[in-house]
């Protein structure tokens, strides 16, 4: 039985959502799991098997809190498996589920010059209604731009929940 910590940055609380889906795969092979939003400064306690940092995205990036918990943790990571993935709705498009073809985490992980033992890229959710009015306005346009749904009374989640679920176990096994 491992301990594992989940720290994540979310936005909107989807990143969560997904956190709480590894939880409960990890719990349910009998894994202690503890989830924490990620606050700076922050250092991880002692006492953690594995790791796993989860991100969302909005407007291109991630939270800047995300990069400098990896750099101040850079040292527990490199001694501790861990695992990496990013939330966003470039990633309703198959050809940019990889941390390999999506633009935000490669260039992500390109500025912290760091690679994760194992880094995955989930699509995200966009939940206009949720939206102050100009959060709605720029992400409609965006979407209008890379061909997304518009509807601004619209939900629309594009979660693979089983590449999650795979996610999870593959953290099971670091």
């Amino acid at each position: 039985m491992a301990n594992i910590l989940i720290i994540y940055s979310t936005t909107d609380g989807h990143t969560l959502t997904i956190c709480e889906r590894i939880a409960e795969r990890l719990r349910g092979a009998d894994h202690r799991v503890s989830i924490h939003p990620i606050e700076a400064p922050q250092a991880v306690p002692d006492g953690f098997d594995k790791i796993v940092i989860g991100a969302s995205i909005r407007y291109g990036k991630h939270n800047p809190l995300v990069g400098q918990f990896i750099q101040g943790n850079r040292d527990l990571l490199e001694r501790t498996p861990h695992a990496f993935f990013s939330v966003n709705a470039v990633a309703r498009k198959p050809e940019k589920r990889t941390p390999e073809t999506n633009p935000y985490v490669r260039k992500f992980l390109a500025r912290l010059d760091w690679q994760p033992q194992h880094a995955a890229v989930f699509g995200g959710k966009i939940d206009y209604p949720r939206y102050r009015f100009w959060d709605r306005q720029i992400i409609r346009f965006i979407m209008w731009m890379t061909k997304g749904p518009t509807d601004p009374n619209g939900t629309y989640e594009f979660t693979d929940w089983d590449a999650v679920d795979d996610f999870a176990d593959r953290v099971e096994a670091l």
